[in-house]
C-alpha cells in the first residue's frame, strides 16, 4: 500500500491531503506523482474517477512558490464544469502552502475574470477557448510558466480545441514541464505529443474491467413510449439517495426534469444551453442535496466529482462505451458501493451488448418493477427517513406531544399513520415525452477483452501501439519526438 507519506511531499500538502481524507494512492498517483515529481513530461492513461486530478494538483502545488505572484502553472480542461472541479480540488490541496489556482471559462463575465485575475493567482485552469481570449487581450501572461496539464485530452481534441491548444503551448516556454491526462490515445495525441513533450513518460493504468468492481450494472428492456413510467418506478423501488439521470439530448433533459417534477420528484436539470449561473446554481443545489435528481446531458455532466451519488440511470443508451464508463463512473467512487440501469429499447439490444463486450462488465437484465415493488420501495424510504431521525435524537420538544396523541391512539396506529405520510404513492399525473429515434451503430470489429479502442460512430480506432514510437517498457522512443 503506498500512502502520500511516501513521496516526500512537504508538510502543508501532506496536511492538506490529511485534511482531505487522503489516505491510500490509487494506481495513477502512485504511479504518475513520483515522475511528476522528478520533473519529467508524462502521459497518464486514466478513466474519470481514478483520482488524476490529484495525481497532476500533487505535483503542481509542490512545484508552485507561494511567495512569486506571477501564473506558474496552467491546466487545460474541456469543460467550465471540470474546470471548476480541478480549481476547487488545488485549491484544497494547496491551501496550507498559499498556493492558489482560478478557472477561467466561457460563459462567465469577461470583465470579472479579469478582475479576479488581478489578484495573482499561481494556477490557472481554464477551457481552451476562453483562456485564448485572454491571451489576445494580454490579460494573462505565460512567460513564467513552468508547468502545464492538460486534462481529458481526447475529449478536448474531440470538441475541436486542437488549434488553440497548439497555439497556446507553444505560447508556454519551451523548457516547461508537461503532463497530459487522457481516457484514450488516439493518433491525434500522439502527434500532439511528438511535437510539445519532450521523451513522455506513459503511465497506463490498465484494468482487467473497465468499469469499477464495487458498481452493479443492470438494464431494463422497455418501449421508448414507456420509459418514462418505468423510470418513474425504478425511482421508487431504488429510493436512491442521490442519482443522476442522463438524457442524450438537451431536449430531452429538460422534458425529463420538467416532468419528474410534475409526479412529486425532486429533479433539477443541467445542460450545455443554460445560463452559466443557472448551472452554478443546479449544481449547488445537487451538491448540499437539496436536489435529489440531477438529469444531465453527456457534455455538461463531463469532468463533474460528486461525492454521493448512489445512483446513475442512463435514460438514452449512451452513444459509445466510452460514453458508457464515462457516465457511471459518477457512482461507485472511492470503494463505496454504486447501482448503474441502462433503459433499453428492443432495437437497442445489439448496442448495449458491443458495450457489454467493450467495457469488460456484465450488465445483466432485471425486469420493470411493479406497482407494488415501487411501493414497497417508498416504504423502506419512510421506515429509513424514522429510524435515522430516531438515531439523530432531536426529538425532545416532540415527545410530550407523542405521549398525549399515544393517550388517545394505539401506538401501533399512530406509528402505522406517520409511515403513511411519509410514504410517497405512486403519482400517475399524465406525461409526455418526445420520442427520440432508436440508437444504431455499425457492428464494430475487432473488440474482445484484450482490445482497448477509441468509439466515434461506432468505428474503433487503434490506441498507442508498439509501431507507433511506444515501447513496451512504457516510454516513448526518444527518436520519435
Amino acid at each position: 500500500m503506498t500512502t502520500f507519506n511516501d513521496f516526500g511531499l512537504t508538510e502543508p500538502v501532506i496536511r492538506a491531503l490529511n485534511e482531505m481524507g487522503f489516505e491510500e494512492a490509487t494506481p495513477i498517483q502512485e504511479k504518475a506523482i513520483p515522475v511528476a515529481l522528478q520533473g519529467q513530461d508524462l502521459i497518464g492513461q486514466a478513466h474519470t474517477g481514478t483520482g488524476k486530478t490529484a495525481a497532476f494538483g500533487i505535483p503542481l502545488v509542490e512545484f508552485m512558490k507561494a511567495d512569486w505572484d506571477q501564473i506558474q502553472g496552467v491546466v487545460l480542461a474541456p469543460t467550465r464544469e471540470l474546470a471548476v472541479q480541478v480549481a476547487e480540488e488545488i485549491n484544497r490541496i494547496g491551501q496550507y502552502k498559499g498556493i492558489r489556482s482560478l478557472p477561467i471559462y466561457g460563459g462567465q463575465d469577461m470583465s470579472r475574470q479579469i478582475r479576479a485575475l488581478k489578484n495573482r493567482p499561481h494556477i490557472i485552469v481554464g477551457t481552451p477557448g476562453r483562456f485564448m481570449d485572454h491571451m489576445r487581450r494580454r490579460t494573462i501572461r505565460l512567460n513564467q510558466v513552468g508547468m502545464v496539464v492538460l486534462d481529458e485530452a481526447d475529449e478536448m481534441l474531440n470538441m475541436g480545441f486542437k488549434e488553440d491548444i497548439e497555439t497556446i503551448l507553444k505560447d508556454i516556454p519551451e523548457n516547461r514541464q508537461t503532463l497530459l491526462f487522457s481516457a484514450t490515445i488516439p493518433a491525434p495525441i500522439q502527434v500532439l505529443a511528438r511535437r510539445f513533450m519532450k521523451n513522455p513518460e506513459v503511465i497506463r493504468i490498465e484494468t482487467r474491467q473497465v468499469t469499477v468492481p464495487t458498481l452493479d450494472q443492470s438494464y431494463v428492456e422497455v418501449e421508448e413510449r414507456q420509459k418514462f413510467d418505468a423510470l418513474c418506478r425504478l425511482l421508487d423501488a431504488q429510493a436512491p439517495e442521490r442519482t443522476i439521470i442522463f438524457g442524450r439530448t438537451k431536449r430531452r433533459v429538460d422534458e425529463l426534469f420538467e416532468g419528474l417534477g410534475k409526479r412529486g420528484y425532486s429533479a433539477e436539470g443541467i445542460h450545455g444551453d443554460m445560463p452559466q449561473s443557472r448551472r452554478d446554481q443546479v449544481m449547488r443545489q445537487f451538491k448540499e442535496g437539496n436536489v435529489e435528481v440531477l438529469v444531465a446531458t453527456d457534455v455538461a455532466a463531463r469532468g463533474l466529482d460528486i461525492t454521493g451519488v448512489t445512483h446513475i440511470f442512463n435514460f438514452d443508451i449512451p452513444q459509445d462505451p466510452e460514453g458508457y464508463v464515462h457516465r457511471v463512473g459518477r457512482t461507485g467512487r472511492a470503494g463505496k458501493a454504486g447501482e448503474a440501469i441502462t433503459l433499453v429499447t428492443p432495437r437497442e439490444i445489439r448496442h448495449l451488448r458491443v458495450i457489454e463486450n467493450m467495457t469488460r462488465g456484465k450488465i445483466v437484465k432485471k425486469p420493470v418493477p411493479t406497482i407494488k415493488d415501487a411501493f414497497e420501495g417508498q416504504q423502506r424510504m419512510a421506515v429509513d427517513k424514522l429510524l435515522l431521525t430516531v438515531e439523530k435524537g432531536d426529538i425532545s420538544n416532540y415527545k410530550g406531544l407523542a405521549e398525549g396523541l399515544l393517550e388517545q391512539t394505539d401506538s401501533v396506529t399512530l406509528l402505522a399513520a406517520a409511515l403513511k405520510i411519509l410514504t410517497k404513492e405512486s403519482d400517475k399525473t399524465p406525461v409526455t415525452l418526445t420520442e427520440e429515434r432508436p440508437l444504431r451503430i455499425k457492428e464494430a470489429k475487432n473488440i474482445g477483452p484484450g482490445h482497448r479502442g477509441h468509439f466515434r460512430g461506432g468505428a474503433a480506432k487503434k490506441d498507442f501501439h508498439r509501431g507507433s514510437g511506444f515501447e513496451g517498457k512504457g516510454r516513448f522512443k526518444s527518436r520519435t519526438f
